[in-house]
């Protein structure tokens, strides 16, 4: 099993996502980035705590490659946009990649380079190493299974799964 630290805007977004891919065995959403001891939604999203909503998405090789978790990262939200993802915006949004070792550095920045053909605009996401990982409250966790009639799922989420499916459906669950 791998897992990769992965932040995209709201966490609930790559968690609807990675939660219906096959071969992802576990998806966290969490905190990471920051430089406060014990964060929490609120403070997070209060913009002062430097952390970055992000996910935790662990796979198995054997079924699903590390380049199409990655891949679908990058379809999955605007990495060309700093601190921002459609309505949200602030340094929690970020785009961002958390690696825990330099082979796992180097798989992040080819994944970058290889979307940089798909957007206009240069992408932005920061890859930096992985502080500690917070776990987020667990209302937060497998939000859009257990919320899909919420209005930023339909809104927003529902749109962005449409779009992964369109390029990844072999790698879907419906």
């Amino acid at each position: 099993m791998k897992t990769y630290v992965l932040g995209g805007g709201c966490f609930w977004c790559l968690d609807a996502l990675y939660q219906k891919t096959r071969g992802v065995t576990d998806v966290v959403s969490g905190y990471t980035g920051g430089h406060t001891a014990h964060p929490d939604y609120d403070s997070v999203c209060s913009g002062t705590t430097g952390h970055a909503e992000v996910v935790a998405v662990t796979f198995d090789e054997d079924i699903i490659p590390g380049e199409v978790i990655l891949d679908m990262f990058f379809i999955s939200h605007d990495p060309t946009t700093l601190n921002r993802q459609g309505y949200d915006v602030g340094t929690q949004y970020r785009s961002s990649m958390f690696y825990t070792s330099e082979a796992e550095r180097e798989e992040f920045e080819k994944a970058r380079d290889r979307a940089q053909e798909h957007w206009d605009n240069p992408i932005v996401t920061e890859i930096v190493p992985l502080p500690r990982f917070h776990v987020a409250e667990e209302y937060h966790q497998d939000f859009y299974a257990k919320h899909p009639e919420q209005g930023y799922c339909q809104v927003i989420i529902n749109p962005k799964l449409a779009k992964a499916r369109k390029y990844y459906a072999e790698w879907l669950d419906n």
